[in-house]
């Protein structure tokens, strides 16, 4: 079928919409492949579909490859499921969640873990049918705060999920190598460069995971690399940690007078003067010899409030992210938080930490922060400090520092956590060279879930010894909808959109420029001869559109290949033109299709 710009449901536009803010989200809605239909939701058109269509055929082409099965699932599910696993409240504000007219639950699935479990404990019962695959295309759902950038951050998405089924350890371990490089293959054919790194479970739970992220500079992830092959997403990058010191010599902390000292800058400055340092003992006091405690408040899925302290280096600010991502453990309830700087009115419910003074609690003869205290704060520490380190503190009185604080002498925590920002240069935990910073689109995210939904959901089959035996899962998804948002916000210039081959709405872009009858007879022609041949033809028939409108047009759309006809054909040629490089070549008109037939064939 050729698509007739004459009839083809499609307005371009000229102006960029007034709610876009990145290059595919414009291009997409000039283009006329997507037009937004509320915040974060989108409706496709013809153009759209075409390529999204293309992304699914190669997503279902490599899973098929690796023996997974496709199945489809309601996006329209029932509570039950999801409270068993406590994600019913662990999902917190971001699940779509509704009642029928009886008042039952119901909710919108962001994921559907818990419903594959069901499916294959309803149908399978012994280790003889596994290990099994499944998978499905399936449209998402996130009530986001604040969607963004077009496709790449909405509320109604489409996915591909996929759950492996084994009976142990070594047989997740096959499933998570089949799918992870079924995933490799999959953003080699849509011409999308990815980077698998290191990531943290999250929600999901498991052992581990892996994300594949697109590299781009408008990416929401940050992840880190080195030259040795280290990557890992922010968030999962762990410190390298430095050797405990002996204390047993280590001088006693003292409290010093610092008045209007409650930044880190001017506490320095305080030090310098009140306590200078010989170059011996280390020089100058920096920023890295004091350690800040930061206060954050934890919003639990819950709903509930609850404050903790991150004591960190004073040269260190706190990545919010990392924290989000690494503090579920030490909390009494799992699932999604959010994480905030505490306000001026939490501290006040606080009344011993005292803003711009606080620090870890002490056992030193002084109005610092008590058991009492302590006992209703969670106090955390980056891992940089370790027992015997020696730091300026504050001592939770106004206007006064603890000066030489032993970390294993004078104060203790309650946890570890990765929760400062990483920085260029930072050592790569493997030891593989300094890290760098770059910034990605994350297109797919694999994990080792193990036995969480299994024996939530009470998965089991018989073994080999006639034994019930709780089945070890995977998870694996690719947002398909952000693909084409990723491919479109890679391959543009500012004339438009310059599709890959793979996945392009078309293969050839016919353009009739004239009024002359023998040229749109002529494009007729070699637009009907493409079609036979197998390709797939947009044909600009507009008889009243200028030249000018229908190559901005062409260009605009981004199919690979635009052959015009026009003045050229009364010296017997067409022009050919190549969108990504912008050659341009005329070619005889007898040889014009076997000339494009080869370009895309090649």
């Amino acid at each position: 079928m050729i698509l007739r710009l004459s009839s083809l449901f499609l307005r371009t536009l000229r102006e960029d919409p007034v709610d876009a803010e990145v290059a595919s989200h414009k291009l997409l809605v000039r283009a006329g492949y997507i037009r937004r239909a509320a915040p974060g939701i989108y409706t496709w058109l013809p153009l759209g579909l075409a390529v999204l269509r293309k992304v699914e055929a190669i997503i279902r082409e490599e899973m098929n490859a690796i023996g997974a099965q496709e199945v489809h699932f309601p996006a329209l599910l029932p509570r039950e499921p999801y409270e068993v696993t406590n994600r019913w409240t662990e999902y917190g504000e971001g699940l779509f969640r509704l009642k029928d007219r009886k008042d039952a639950d119901y909710l919108l699935a962001p994921t559907h873990e818990e419903v594959f479990t069901l499916l294959v404990k309803d149908l399978y019962s012994s280790y003889k049918d596994l290990p099994l695959s499944l998978y499905q295309i399936q449209n998402k759902y996130r009530d986001e705060a604040r969607p963004r950038a077009g496709l790449l951050r909405g509320r109604e998405f489409i996915m591909k999920d996929s759950y492996s089924f084994d009976i142990d350890d070594a047989g997740l371990d096959a499933s998570y190598a089949a799918h992870r490089g079924a995933y490799l293959k999959i953003f080699e054919r849509l011409g999308l460069e990815v980077l698998p790194v290191f990531a943290t479970a999250g929600a999901m739970g498991g052992s581990k995971s892996e994300e594949f992220l697109h590299p781009t500079e408008i990416g929401e992830d940050t992840f880190v690399r080195s030259a040795g092959g280290y990557a890992a997403n922010v968030e999962a990058v762990t410190t390298v940690v430095p050797d405990a010191i002996d204390f047993t010599n280590a001088p006693a902390a003292q409290v010093r007078e610092t008045p209007d000292t409650p930044t880190i800058d001017t506490l320095v400055a305080a030090a310098n003067e009140l306590a200078p340092r010989s170059e011996s003992d280390g020089g100058a006091w920096t920023a890295a010899d004091t350690l800040k405690n930061v206060v954050l408040a934890v919003t639990l899925p819950t709903g509930t409030r609850q404050l903790v302290v991150i004591g960190v280096p004073g040269d260190r600010a706190v990545d919010l992210k990392r924290v989000e991502a690494n503090i579920s453990q030490f909390l009494e309830v799992g699932g999604e938080v959010g994480i905030e700087a505490a306000s001026e009115e939490d501290l006040k419910k606080q009344e011993l930490l005292v803003k711009g003074y606080i620090g870890p609690g002490l056992s030193l003869d002084a109005p610092l922060l008590g058991a009492e205290a302590a006992s209703k704060l969670l106090y955390l520490v980056d891992p940089r400090v370790v027992s015997g380190t020696s730091w300026i503190t504050g001592a939770n009185a106004a206007g006064k520092h603890v000066f030489g604080l032993v970390a294993g002498r004078d104060f203790t925590w309650d946890g570890v956590i990765e929760a400062t920002e990483v920085r260029d240069g930072d050592p790569a935990p493997d030891g593989s060279g300094p890290l760098e910073t770059a910034r990605g689109i994350e297109m797919g995210h694999i994990f080792q879930l193990g036995r969480k939904y299994a024996e939530a959901l009470e998965l089991k089959v018989l073994d080999q010894n006639g034994k019930q035996q709780v089945v070890t899962m995977g998870s694996y998804g690719v947002g398909v909808t952000r693909a084409v948002a990723a491919l479109a916000e890679s391959n543009h210039d500012d004339r438009g959109l310059i599709w890959p081959r793979s996945v392009a709405p078309a293969d050839v872009h016919v353009v009739a420029v004239g009024r002359g009858e023998e040229i749109f007879n002529t494009a007729e022609q070699i637009a009907t001869e493409l079609n036979a041949a197998g390709l797939e033809v947009i044909y600009d028939d507009r008889p009243k559109v200028s030249p000018g409108v229908k190559f901005g047009d062409a260009e605009l759309v981004g199919v690979p290949t635009i052959l015009a006809v026009g003045k050229g054909l009364a010296d017997g040629v067409v022009e050919i033109k190549d969108r990504r490089s912008g050659v341009a070549e005329n070619v005889p008109f007898a040889e014009a299709v076997e000339y494009v037939i080869r370009a895309v064939r090649s």
